[in-house]
Protein backbone atom coordinates (compact mmCIF):
# COMPACT_ATOMS: atom_id res chain seq x y z
CA UNK A 1 0.00 0.00 0.00
CA UNK A 2 1.40 3.38 -0.93
CA UNK A 3 1.28 6.45 1.26
CA UNK A 4 -1.07 8.16 -1.19
CA UNK A 5 -4.05 9.96 0.21
CA UNK A 6 -7.17 7.88 0.76
CA UNK A 7 -10.75 8.84 1.35
CA UNK A 8 -11.45 6.61 4.31
CA UNK A 9 -14.85 5.45 5.49
CA UNK A 10 -15.35 5.38 9.25
CA UNK A 11 -18.19 4.08 11.36
CA UNK A 12 -18.96 2.64 14.75
CA UNK A 13 -17.96 -0.98 15.20
CA UNK A 14 -20.72 -3.54 14.76
CA UNK A 15 -20.86 -7.04 16.21
CA UNK A 16 -19.86 -8.37 12.78
CA UNK A 17 -16.63 -6.33 12.95
CA UNK A 18 -15.33 -7.95 16.14
CA UNK A 19 -13.14 -10.58 14.40
CA UNK A 20 -11.74 -7.98 12.00
CA UNK A 21 -10.97 -5.55 14.85
CA UNK A 22 -9.09 -8.32 16.63
CA UNK A 23 -7.19 -9.12 13.43
CA UNK A 24 -6.21 -5.45 12.98
CA UNK A 25 -4.89 -5.23 16.55
CA UNK A 26 -3.03 -8.54 16.22
CA UNK A 27 -1.38 -7.37 12.99
CA UNK A 28 -0.54 -3.86 14.23
CA UNK A 29 1.26 -4.85 17.44
CA UNK A 30 4.08 -7.25 18.28
CA UNK A 31 2.08 -9.12 20.93
CA UNK A 32 -1.61 -10.01 21.40
CA UNK A 33 -1.88 -7.72 24.44
CA UNK A 34 -3.79 -4.92 22.66
CA UNK A 35 -6.16 -7.33 20.92
CA UNK A 36 -6.83 -9.04 24.26
CA UNK A 37 -7.32 -5.62 25.88
CA UNK A 38 -10.00 -4.66 23.33
CA UNK A 39 -11.80 -7.96 23.94
CA UNK A 40 -11.65 -7.44 27.72
CA UNK A 41 -12.86 -3.84 27.43
CA UNK A 42 -15.78 -4.95 25.26
CA UNK A 43 -17.01 -6.96 28.30
CA UNK A 44 -16.21 -4.20 30.84
CA UNK A 45 -18.56 -1.48 32.18
CA UNK A 46 -16.13 1.10 30.71
CA UNK A 47 -17.30 0.21 27.18
CA UNK A 48 -19.43 2.90 25.52
CA UNK A 49 -21.41 1.87 22.45
CA UNK A 50 -20.51 4.00 19.46
CA UNK A 51 -16.96 4.84 20.60
CA UNK A 52 -15.23 1.82 19.07
CA UNK A 53 -14.61 3.06 15.54
CA UNK A 54 -13.41 1.23 12.45
CA UNK A 55 -11.85 2.60 9.29
CA UNK A 56 -12.83 0.70 6.17
CA UNK A 57 -11.95 0.58 2.51
CA UNK A 58 -14.63 1.31 -0.08
CA UNK A 59 -15.55 -2.41 -0.08
CA UNK A 60 -15.99 -2.33 3.74
CA UNK A 61 -12.74 -4.13 4.65
CA UNK A 62 -11.76 -3.10 8.20
CA UNK A 63 -8.22 -1.71 8.09
CA UNK A 64 -8.11 0.51 11.20
CA UNK A 65 -9.56 0.83 14.67
CA UNK A 66 -9.68 3.43 17.46
CA UNK A 67 -11.26 2.90 20.85
CA UNK A 68 -12.47 5.32 23.51
CA UNK A 69 -13.53 3.86 26.86
CA UNK A 70 -14.54 5.35 30.20
CA UNK A 71 -11.84 6.35 32.61
CA UNK A 72 -11.86 8.91 35.42
CA UNK A 73 -9.64 11.82 36.34
CA UNK A 74 -9.99 11.53 40.10
CA UNK A 75 -13.81 11.30 40.31
CA UNK A 76 -14.57 13.14 37.04
CA UNK A 77 -15.70 10.90 34.15
CA UNK A 78 -13.37 11.11 31.15
CA UNK A 79 -12.38 8.96 28.19
CA UNK A 80 -9.22 7.04 27.37
CA UNK A 81 -8.07 6.66 23.76
CA UNK A 82 -6.45 3.23 23.46
CA UNK A 83 -5.63 1.28 21.52
CA UNK A 84 -5.38 2.72 18.02
CA UNK A 85 -4.38 0.17 15.40
CA UNK A 86 -4.02 -0.03 11.62
CA UNK A 87 -3.12 -3.00 9.44
CA UNK A 88 0.60 -2.63 8.61
CA UNK A 89 0.01 -2.30 4.87
CA UNK A 90 -2.35 0.66 5.50
CA UNK A 91 -0.23 2.51 8.07
CA UNK A 92 0.75 6.10 7.20
CA UNK A 93 -2.28 6.47 4.92
CA UNK A 94 -4.54 8.38 7.32
CA UNK A 95 -6.61 5.33 8.31
CA UNK A 96 -5.74 5.70 12.01
CA UNK A 97 -6.31 9.46 11.97
CA UNK A 98 -9.72 8.97 10.36
CA UNK A 99 -10.78 6.52 13.09
CA UNK A 100 -9.51 8.82 15.86
CA UNK A 101 -11.31 11.87 14.43
CA UNK A 102 -14.56 9.93 14.08
CA UNK A 103 -14.29 8.63 17.67
CA UNK A 104 -13.54 12.10 19.07
CA UNK A 105 -16.44 13.63 17.10
CA UNK A 106 -18.79 10.88 18.33
CA UNK A 107 -17.67 11.46 21.93
CA UNK A 108 -18.21 15.20 21.59
CA UNK A 109 -21.67 14.51 20.18
CA UNK A 110 -22.43 12.42 23.28
CA UNK A 111 -21.52 15.36 25.52
CA UNK A 112 -18.22 13.91 26.71
CA UNK A 113 -15.73 16.43 28.05
CA UNK A 114 -12.17 15.12 28.48
CA UNK A 115 -10.01 12.55 26.68
CA UNK A 116 -6.63 11.17 27.74
CA UNK A 117 -4.07 9.23 25.74
CA UNK A 118 -0.76 7.63 26.57
CA UNK A 119 0.99 7.63 23.24
CA UNK A 120 3.51 9.03 20.81
CA UNK A 121 4.10 12.73 21.56
CA UNK A 122 4.71 13.56 17.88
CA UNK A 123 1.43 11.97 16.71
CA UNK A 124 -1.43 12.87 19.05
CA UNK A 125 -1.04 16.68 19.23
CA UNK A 126 -2.45 16.88 15.66
CA UNK A 127 -5.84 16.00 17.18
CA UNK A 128 -5.64 18.63 19.92
CA UNK A 129 -3.92 16.65 22.67
CA UNK A 130 -1.47 18.51 24.91
CA UNK A 131 0.80 17.43 27.73
CA UNK A 132 -1.46 16.24 30.57
CA UNK A 133 0.87 17.49 33.29
CA UNK A 134 0.20 21.09 32.23
CA UNK A 135 -3.42 20.49 33.28
CA UNK A 136 -2.46 18.81 36.56
CA UNK A 137 -3.30 15.35 35.19
CA UNK A 138 -1.07 12.42 36.09
CA UNK A 139 -0.88 8.65 36.43
CA UNK A 140 -0.07 6.25 39.25
CA UNK A 141 2.78 4.78 37.15
CA UNK A 142 5.92 6.37 35.76
CA UNK A 143 5.65 7.32 32.07
CA UNK A 144 7.50 9.93 30.02
CA UNK A 145 5.81 13.26 30.75
CA UNK A 146 5.44 14.10 27.06
CA UNK A 147 3.68 10.77 26.34
CA UNK A 148 0.74 11.38 28.70
CA UNK A 149 -1.64 13.77 26.97
CA UNK A 150 -5.16 15.11 27.39
CA UNK A 151 -7.65 17.24 25.49
CA UNK A 152 -11.01 18.83 26.09
CA UNK A 153 -13.97 18.31 23.77
CA UNK A 154 -15.68 21.53 24.83
CA UNK A 155 -14.83 24.93 26.30
CA UNK A 156 -14.70 23.77 29.93
CA UNK A 157 -11.27 23.48 31.54
CA UNK A 158 -9.89 19.99 31.94
CA UNK A 159 -10.17 18.46 35.40
CA UNK A 160 -6.96 17.86 37.30
CA UNK A 161 -6.08 14.71 39.17
CA UNK A 162 -4.95 11.15 38.65
CA UNK A 163 -6.25 9.09 35.73
CA UNK A 164 -7.99 5.90 36.79
CA UNK A 165 -8.27 3.50 33.88
CA UNK A 166 -10.80 0.70 33.44
CA UNK A 167 -9.77 -2.53 35.19
CA UNK A 168 -8.67 -4.37 31.98
CA UNK A 169 -5.81 -1.89 31.57
CA UNK A 170 -4.26 -3.21 34.77
CA UNK A 171 -3.08 0.26 35.85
Amino acid sequence: MSTRTHHWHTRAETEADIPAVRAVNLAAFDTPLEADLVDALRADPSWIDGLSVVTTTEDDKVVGHALLTRCHIDDTPALCLAPVAVLPEYQKTGAGSAAIRHALDAAKGMGEHAVTVLGHPAYYPRFGFTRASTHGIGLTIEVPDEAMMAMGLDERPLPSGTVRYAAPFGI
